[in-house]
């Protein structure tokens, strides 16, 4: 039997905030909304937001973004505290990350797709250092393009240059999920990183206790 045989993916993609790195920013924004929508519901909300594909396609500056997501979402709040509060939402990486990238590196590539910003990207890069942990980084801002859109996931398929149904993405939101499956892609929604953990070991990924 082939090593590609033996093994379920060639390659395993993570989204980052939810996945490997938590994030603050739900309760937070639940809050400014006086608590009028769900967890759920404010992610569809954010995801389809024009101000937030607009920011986090690298389409428009931080201050830019600001002004039109507090306009657009009827937010009383200053531009100025809603970017220093933005900028501070990723927490940090959830404890075992980096030594769960380090246990697949040598079998799979593997990779990260997120949607991101010039606020966050930076502290993903140099204060988390998380990215020299990836063979291949996905960041929307750099790329031009945002999940859930189709074109990104397409990206990702030809920059791996394998069978799309041999990726693993994993990612925190159903609308993701949906997308990339939509062009192929083998995804799954994990919260968190215990779920993430227990994905990979159920695929046979990670070994079994």
């Amino acid at each position: 039997m082939s090593t590609q045989e033996k093994r379920p993916f060639d390659a395993i993609v993570f989204d980052l905030g939810g996945v490997l790195i938590e994030l603050a920013g739900v309760s937070r924004m639940l809050e400014l909304l006086g608590h009028r929508l769900t967890p759920d519901e404010l992610w569809v909300k954010w995801l389809t937001s024009p101000s937030v594909q607009q920011f986090e396609s690298g389409h428009i500056s931080a201050e830019q973004f600001a002004m039109d997501l507090l306009t657009e979402l009827e937010l009383s709040i200053s531009a100025t505290q809603f970017i220093d509060e933005f900028t501070a939402w990723p927490q940090g990486l959830y404890p075992g990350t980096v030594e769960l990238l380090q246990t697949l590196a040598p079998q799979y590539t593997v990779a990260c797709l997120t949607n991101t910003n010039s606020l966050h990207w930076p502290r993903f890069c140099n204060e988390m250092g998380l990215l020299d942990h990836f063979a291949i980084q996905f960041a929307s801002h750099e790329i031009g393009l945002v999940k859930p859109d189709p074109a990104i996931f397409q990206h990702v398929v030809e920059r791996l240059a394998c069978d799309p149904a041999r990726i693993l993405f994993l990612d925190d939101n159903t609308l993701n999920v949906d997308a990339a499956r939509a062009v192929g892609i083998s995804a799954y929604r994990t919260v968190g990183f215990a779920a993430t953990v227990e994905h990979l070991t159920a695929l046979d990924i990670l070994p079994r206790p």
